[in-house]
């Protein structure tokens, strides 16, 4: 299955951070909570155009598969993240796939991590970069 996934790219785009929405909250599991955290890690390191990295898109969802179970899974969480981004920006999104509890831990971690890279450019982008290429969710070019 070859996946296009510009969607990290697209997550470049986040402007600084997340709303979270009121309604059915729940509790991410952990291996959500890990996807997500490195899902948004990786979207930061783009947004803040740290040098020398890019999308692995292919390599974005079979981290998320290993993590969730499958590819599918992957999917849902990369596209309740992309509907919270849209739900911050403003924009039409998809009602199904939007999740309060994305939408607030991506905040949080997107908030954390800019910080770092704000504070620290050089360190920071180095760090969560390298990270992300280990992860397999960025590449480096």
């Amino acid at each position: 299955m070859k996946i296009k996934l510009s969607v990290i790219a697209m997550l470049a785009t986040l402007v600084s951070g997340i709303v979270a929405a009121p309604a059915r909250a729940a509790t991410l599991s952990d291996a959500e909570a890990t996807f997500l955290d490195q899902l948004v890690t990786a979207s930061v390191v783009l947004e803040q155009r740290c040098d020398g990295y890019e999308v692995d898109g292919r390599g974005g969802v079979q981290l998320g598969a290993r993590l969730l179970g499958s590819p599918e899974a992957a999917m849902a969480m990369i596209d309740a993240y992309s509907a919270a981004i849209k739900a911050r920006d403003g924009e039409t999104y998809d009602l199904g796939k939007f999740r309060p509890e994305v939408s607030e831990m991506a905040t949080k971690t997107f908030r954390r991590v800019r910080a770092d890279l704000i504070k620290n450019p050089k360190g920071a982008c180095a760090g969560y970069g390298d990270a992300s290429v280990d992860r397999g969710l960025l590449r480096r070019y």
